[in-house]
């Protein structure tokens, strides 16, 4: 924008790097862009100098292709995140119903739309901040707030192609440990998952197979050393389970097929 020509990139990269950035050209053509003049870009540097969220200073993230609007506490997008999009999206066509559960910016639900043009997307999340920046993301009439399940309309119940699910997978003695751009930035909801890191995911593996529709998919992001634990508990809960490993982007997805030969009975 207007600022390119005005602010010396040569010193916004050398004050973002002695600030601690590893991408300081990166993130110095992120804030040039994003300012309309050199007193915004002055002033949106220094809030990342000050440790804010790159994100949060600009007010979106790029992810997949897309530009996510981003909201102070919201969980900001992974970019390993695309590892679950990808695997998501094969297979899916116009019509299907696809669910975005623990949705935080919606992230999730607005690329499998940008990916599958005529997508039924739908999301929710506990969050009420979280479900506000959702809506800005996704048609607001399918974003919903609740407890997981309890939060979608009843009449989605065996219907959903595939449910995407990046709910928080953090340890809860590990979240001390995480970047602070995250822990002190970020809601501990959309962080915190337990002892193990697998509380949230036992309640969406566990009433997954009353919402999927048989041959319908849940796919979990979690990390590489949780992934064996997150498996086991979908074949528990009676899914064929699969698991996809992304090296590019250290990205972790499970994934489980509901059966097409389970009735709504079995469910």
């Amino acid at each position: 924008m207007g600022a390119s020509s005005t602010m010396p990139y040569d010193a916004l990269v050398a004050t973002l790097r002695a600030a601690g950035s590893v991408f300081a050209e990166d993130e110095a053509r992120v804030l040039t862009e994003a300012a309309t003049d050199r007193a915004e870009l002055a002033a949106l540097t220094a809030r990342r100098v000050a440790g804010e969220p790159l994100e949060l200073v600009v007010g979106y993230a790029d992810f997949c292709g897309i530009r996510v609007a981003v909201a102070p506490g919201v969980f900001v997008p992974r970019q390993r995140s695309s590892a679950l999009v990808r695997a998501a999206a094969a297979g899916l066509s116009a019509g299907d119903v696809a669910v975005d559960l623990c949705c935080g910016t919606g992230a999730l639900g607005a690329a499998l739309l940008a990916v599958v043009p005529g997508l039924e997307v739908y999301a929710a999340d506990v969050d009420p901040d979280a479900v506000s920046c959702a809506r800005r993301n996704l048609p607001p009439g399918r974003v919903f707030e609740g407890d997981l399940y309890a939060a979608l309309p009843d009449d989605l119940r065996g219907r959903v192609t595939v449910l995407v699910v990046n709910a928080p997978y953090v340890p809860t003695g590990e979240i001390a440990l995480m970047p602070p751009e995250a822990r002190d930035h970020e809601h501990r909801v959309a962080l915190d998952g337990g002892s193990d890191g697998l509380d949230v995911q036992r309640g969406v593996i566990a009433g997954a197979g009353g919402w999927l529709m048989p041959g319908g998919r849940l796919l979990i992001e979690t990390s590489l050393a949780q992934a064996p634990l997150t498996a086991a508990l979908m074949t528990v809960a009676g899914l064929a389970v699969d698991v996809v490993r992304d090296d590019d982007v250290d990205g972790t997805v499970v994934v489980g097929l509901l059966s097409r030969s389970v009735s709504s009975a079995d469910r």
